[in-house]
């Protein structure tokens, strides 16, 4: 089967930034709708037609991936409002309970990037933002959707997807 719009469609790839680093491997393969929300735009459009066994690669400006990074995305709030053994890396659905910088997204993932005894450093980008890619895609299966993956036009259940990042706000596509 081709793929065209809607479909399932069973993908493992190799992402790399610029340098060629690699960034991600997916691996074993995982089911993405074809036509909705799940994968970016350029992507959707290198897989056009494209069949079980083909192999495509994408470059992704930052515009067509995860976004430019937005430094009013991150801010300094203070120590005592985070868990006593907070650490670079952990991630908080939006800002914790006493934050205290205004006007910050309440429905974003923040990344602690720094910890120092009187602040933490929360970043509200997605940690791909800014950074141009490269995507190497197989595709390993192709299947028509079901009527409900239509209606949702995701298979979010799925527990990843390419295409978080930044919210429609952002200016992302």
């Amino acid at each position: 089967m081709q793929i065209t719009a809607p479909c399932v469609v069973s993908l493992t790839w190799r992402l790399e930034d610029a340098q060629g680093q690699s960034v991600e491997v997916l691996d074993p393969p995982m089911e993405f709708f074809y036509g909705g929300e799940d994968l970016f735009a350029k992507v959707e459009e290198a897989l056009v037609d494209k069949v079980t066994g083909d192999e495509v690669s994408v470059a992704l400006e930052p515009e067509d991936a995860f976004g430019d990074y937005i430094s009013d995305l991150v801010c300094f709030e203070p120590r005592e409002v985070f868990p006593e053994n907070v650490e670079v890396g952990m991630q908080f659905e939006g800002l914790p309970e006493g934050a205290s910088t205004p006007d910050m997204p309440a429905d974003r993932i923040y990344t602690v990037t720094e910890v120092y005894p009187e602040h933490v450093v929360l970043d509200g980008n997605h940690p791909l933002a800014g950074i141009g890619l490269r995507i190497h895609v197989t595709v390993c299966d192709v299947r028509e959707a079901t009527e409900e993956e239509i209606e949702a036009g995701t298979l979010g259940d799925s527990g990843f997807s390419v295409a978080a990042g930044p919210g429609p706000d952002d200016q992302v596509h």
